[in-house]
């Protein structure tokens, strides 16, 4: 498994993991992107590490070529000197650099070759996170606006079913309005007829026939005064007439009798 899909798969795990911690999409997605950065950073110092390891050692096989120079030159002055054996010391020295050189060279490439790997890696990666990022701005866009839908049609539900309990508490309000209003007249209607007797008034129903009876006389007995006044003293001759046949067939001693007996009542009372 290479870098870049050991770093896919790290980062598949750490959002799977977020995903089931996070309810928020908009923050799992910023996590996301975070991370893969991070990752995105550490791959560049992975660059940034391999190629110091390659200079160090260009630095070094530069030295050693310069050493092999110096042996070339050490053998041609001994061979003037005629030191054979000094231009051989010489010129096996400068073997053992070239060997080393050639070991060095085989490790330079070999860094220069992971060096571009990573580099080709990382631009890889880096294209995937900014498709990435657009992704994401395009999903946390959706999101919220989605989100924004909702807050506004549970808002508008709630105002409906708030509105629905405010049209049911009228209607309660006003069917018991008009239950206390009937049941005011239906009070009003028996305490009228008598039906209801006032508990702080000492009259019953009897009592309230006959004061109407009462005041219903006295009307009558006002009615008929006036009636007096406005016709004057005298009758008629009919009247007269009618009055002295009325007195002739009138039994005076039942009269009589009659008047005396309310005496005796009203003495009694």
């Amino acid at each position: 498994m290479g870098i870049l899909s050991r770093i896919s798969f790290i980062i598949r795990s750490k959002i799977n993991a977020i995903l089931g911690r996070v309810e928020d999409p908009s923050e799992t997605l910023d996590y996301s992107y975070e991370q893969m950065r991070d990752e995105l950073k550490d791959v560049e110092r992975g660059i940034a590490d391999v190629t110091a390891q390659r200079k160090r050692l260009e630095v070094q096989r530069n030295r050693l070529q310069e050493n092999v120079e110096k042996h070339n030159e050490q053998a041609r002055e001994a061979m003037a000197q005629d030191r054979e054996d000094l231009a051989k010391r010489a010129l096996e020295k400068k073997q053992a650099k070239l060997s080393q050189i050639e070991e060095l060279e085989e490790q330079i490439g070999s860094l220069q070759t992971t060096q571009s790997n990573l580099e080709s890696q990382k631009s890889e990666l880096k294209s995937q996170i900014d498709e990435f990022k657009t992704k994401k701005e395009t999903v946390k866009a959706r999101y919220e606006a989605a989100e924004a839908q909702t807050r506004v049609s549970e808002a508008m539900t709630g105002v409906g079913d708030e509105m629905e309990d405010v049209g049911r508490a009228i209607e309660r309000a006003n069917e018991r309005t008009e239950d206390m209003e009937a049941r005011a007249a239906a009070m009003d209607e028996l305490q009228d007829r008598g039906v209801l007797e006032d508990p702080l008034s000492d009259e019953d129903a009897i009592d309230k026939e006959l004061e109407a009876g009462r005041t219903e006389r006295t009307i009558e007995s006002e009615l008929e005064t006036l009636r007096g006044e406005s016709g004057g003293e005298e009758t008629t001759a009919d009247e007269a007439e009618a009055e002295a046949a009325i007195d002739e067939s009138v039994d005076e001693e039942a009269v009589e009798a009659e008047l005396e007996e309310l005496r005796d009542e009203q003495t009694r009372e």
